[in-house]
């Protein structure tokens, strides 16, 4: 039996290490800020400064009068000022700049700074001749640390008006012609996310399949699997192959951005191909404001744990900025037998010149799994009914089995605007992933609900990769058309070697009574072989034309892509695969009035094709590469306080097989999933939040080369899923917020025959939270508890036919001051 002591050590070494950087850091920072001030005293007052606003108003006139009441900033105008309909809601930290653009969104009213806490509101369409008006009652308000070079958050401050399209770049969700979906920091924070998965879960048309107690999370996005691999697939900074691999903790997100559907176009070819949608971690940057930021939690079993969130801006301009975060948690876990520690240290360097902007990111995180959680797996050709859920405590994995995770990333990013409309920019990362452990796959054999352990080993992994790219992004007008014009140039390289000890028989069991056993010696791999690498290199080429005062955006574009792989057997090449394809996009926006915006799309994914394997007949041919297509149109809406829309999907998907009667493998299999999403966002009345949503899916295997699976449902792809978000500001006591969450997916198939299923679940999370202060300090108080009910249920089913348990009644409880 292999012992991992040394390395569990060597590992608790690392993170006390880490803990101690947590530390000694932002003293560092404070101290040197110290001295900056004084020698400077900081005598000039920053244009983005935040402040915290809770407005409500029905007039831009009273909005401009608020706005400047609580800032203390001069706002002029000289025009006639257009009514709008409904209520304005603007809450939350932002700058002076981010509010009126809340406030006057939907308009045709722009701004222009006329003094360093001044700005004047001006009518492109009108003379600026009349008289202002200018109000400067200044209040001493509490800054946070946010950032204020993103788009701005929406009434609520749960989700963003915005976000990366890509190459294309932050984009309002009015004008763009997908589906994008942007969390906000507040909305991770409120959640008590520790992953990325604990927020997207709640996204209506995605779910997490695999347990939060395994050792890593996969996603479906529209139906399709997402990070199904040894290569990960969610984006840094608009860029793969940053992120941590398996999984990825929240605290390094400022936002957590989806765009639904295939993007080839906006974002490359994904490192492994996922054509359901893309996930995007915006990093967290320094903010205006010092940031001095401490939590600490406890629970979801027995776990302990905090983090530390520090922020400074340095130079006479504040252009250099340093934000760090770090954490650490251990403890037992709800999952019998389970203990997880887990670690991390993310360095994020910035700087910000009138022309020049640049960033700099460094990741260190790091997961130890004693009991690690597997998903269960039925064999192909079983019949028998899927046992009912066990408890979402139970475990099959003995304490003896384990995972250690390390992943270490680096990133940097610089853009210059050459000219006044033109900018070139440009990046370059990369990471390592290590992946040791020690377990099998339990295997289900009847309905009674036994179990046996398969493929008992010690497995090493190592994936290595790195990604640049740059291009150019310019701005210019022909006739009364504004073109928006970006070219990119990308490449993208991974190596993964794994190596695997001689398999041993596992344990064995049932699921309703889970026994302890003594431990099963396995054998060390002999060193650890090169499996694969792959090599992803693109062109891509966008514009998006603007009509009539941008009532009408047109958005047309193409990448050339081309894709090598090598696989490797034991270190030797086996099969290499070397072929391209060209994925267009053409995007339609339409907005007939201010609160409405009608969009469509023609959409491409790619994935690689397949090196016939050797069983058979044309083995060894190389298959072209695989395109999904999407179609999509929809309507958006947008009140100012609530927003939503309403889209319709159509996605196709090819893949391979081989005919059981030409043994010939070919590429005739297709998979088409139509949807239909309703979403909605923002404040129903100044007290009340609500976000959720409902995705109805029609999922159906079109075209089969094995006859009889045609016109059946593919695995894990549920007719309807639900979530709905709902945050109440009590009035009987002042700061104090509570929520519930209610989340729902229908039966899903685990098998290609549609004979076995699992039943459809719903689960009930509460939540509050109570905001104050404590000798000027402000204090968050944060309890939740999920699956209210303690319902007991298969949460999902992934592309590989794997039955992920439902976690059971747990609660979770933290403490967040800001000094």
């Amino acid at each position: 039996m292999y012992s991992k002591q040394a390395k569990s050590k060597k590992n608790i070494l690392i993170s006390a290490l880490l803990m101690t950087s947590t530390i000694g850091l932002p003293t560092g920072l404070m101290a040197a800020e110290t001295n900056k001030q004084t020698l400077s005293g900081k005598q000039v007052e920053i244009a983005q400064a935040l402040y915290s606003f809770d407005l409500s108003v029905t007039s831009i006139a009273d909005g401009i009068s608020q706005i400047g009441d609580v800032s203390g900033w001069s706002i002029a105008y000289t025009i006639e000022l257009p009514e709008i309909s409904g209520t304005r809601e603007i809450r939350g930290d932002f700058s002076v700049l981010a509010a009126i653009e809340m406030l006057i969104r939907g308009t045709d009213l722009s701004y222009r700074a006329i003094g360093s806490r001044s700005l004047i509101i001006t009518d492109p369409r009108a003379q600026n001749n009349a008289s202002g008006e200018m109000v400067t009652d200044p209040v001493i308000v509490e800054a946070t640390g946010a950032q204020s070079d993103l788009p701005t958050a929406y009434a609520g401050g749960q989700v963003a008006t915005g976000g990366r399209l890509g190459m294309l770049g932050n984009t309002d969700i009015m004008d763009a012609p997908v589906s994008i979906t942007s969390y906000t920091s507040e909305y991770i924070a409120d959640q008590q996310a520790e992953t990325i998965a604990d927020v997207l879960q709640y996204d209506p048309s995605v779910r997490a399949p695999n347990a939060e107690t395994s050792n890593l999370d996969t996603y479906q996005i529209r139906g399709f699997g997402v990070n199904l691999f040894n290569a990960g697939e969610v984006g840094f900074n608009g860029t793969y192959g940053v992120a941590p691999t398996y999984r990825v903790d929240s605290n390094i997100a400022e936002r957590i951005e989806v765009i639904k559907g295939p993007n080839a176009l906006l974002n490359g070819m994904s490192p492994t191909g996922a054509v359901g949608g893309a996930i995007n971690i915006v990093p967290k940057r320094a903010g205006d404001e010092d940031l001095n930021r401490v939590s600490l939690d406890y629970g979801r079993g027995e776990q302990a744990g905090g983090n530390v969130d520090f922020s400074r801006r340095f130079g006479a301009d504040d252009e250099f900025g340093v934000r760090f975060n770090g954490g650490y948690h251990d403890g037992d876990t709800f999952l019998d037998r389970q203990t997880r520690e887990r670690s991390l240290a993310a360095l994020a360097l910035d700087y910000k010149g009138d022309k020049f902007r640049a960033s700099v990111d460094l990741i260190d995180q790091r997961e130890n799994l004693d009991a690690p959680a597997r998903e269960f797996f039925i064999s192909s050709g079983a019949t028998f009914a899927v046992p009912d859920a066990p408890d979402g405590s139970t475990n099959p994995v003995q304490d003896w089995e384990w995972s250690d995770a390390v992943d270490r990333s680096g990133m940097v990013k610089a853009e210059y605007d050459a000219l006044d409309n033109l900018t070139v920019f440009g990046s370059f990362g990369g990471g390592r992933t290590e992946l040791d452990r020690v377990f099998g796959t339990p295997i289900l054999q009847n309905s009674a609900g036994d179990y046996s352990e398969s493929n008992l080993t010690y497995g090493r992994f190592l994936t290595d990769r790195w990604s640049t790219s740059g291009g150019v992004r310019g701005e210019f007008d022909t006739l009364e058309v504004n073109h928006k014009v970006t070219f990119e140039a990308s490449h993208y390289q991974d190596s993964v070697s794994r190596g695997l000890g001689t398999a041993a028989t596992g344990t064995s069991g049932n699921i309703y009574n889970v026994q302890e056993v003594s431990p099963v010696a396995v054998s060390a791999p002999n060193g650890r072989p090169k499996l694969s690498d792959s090599e992803l290199t693109g062109y891509a080429l966008a514009d998006t034309m603007s009509f009539w005062d941008e009532q009408v955006l047109f958005t047309v574009g193409a990448r050339h892509q081309t894709i090598k792989v090598n696989n490797y057997s034991s270190g030797v090449l086996s099969a290499s695969y070397d072929d391209s394809a060209i994925t267009p996009m053409v995007g339609v926006v339409v907005k007939p009035i201010e609160t409405v915006s009608l969009y469509a799309n023609y959409i491409e994914g790619l994935n690689k094709g397949q090196t016939v394997p050797t069983s058979a007949a044309n083995a060894g041919q190389t298959l072209e590469p695989y395109i999904a297509k999407q179609i999509e149109t929809g309507i958006k809406l947008d009140f100012g306080t609530i927003g939503g829309s309403v889209s319709a999907f159509q996605i196709t998907k090819p893949s391979a097989d081989e005919d059981p009667d030409t043994s010939v493998y070919r590429a005739d299999n297709e998979q088409r999933n139509r949807g239909i999403e309703l979403n909605v966002f923002g404040e129903v009345t100044d007290d009340v939040r609500l976000m959720g949503g409902v995705m109805f899916l029609d999922s159906e295997i079109t075209k089969a080369v094995i006859s009889s699976n045609k016109g059946k449902r593919p695995v894990g792809t549920p007719e309807m899923q639900i979530n709905l978000v709902g945050e109440w500001d009590t009035p009987f006591v002042d700061g104090l917020t509570l929520s519930g969450t209610v989340t729902h997916t229908s039966e899903q198939f685990v098998d290609t025959n549609n004979v076995q299923g699992i039943p459809d679940w719903t689960t009930l999370d509460l939540g509050a939270r109570y905001k104050t202060a404590l000798y000027g300090t402000p204090l968050t108080v944060r309890a939740s508890i999920q699956n209210v009910t303690n319902e007991k249920y298969w949460s999902g089913v992934n592309d590989y036919r794997l039955l992920s348990l439902g976690a059971p009644r747990t609660a979770f409880l933290s403490l967040t001051a800001d000094f």
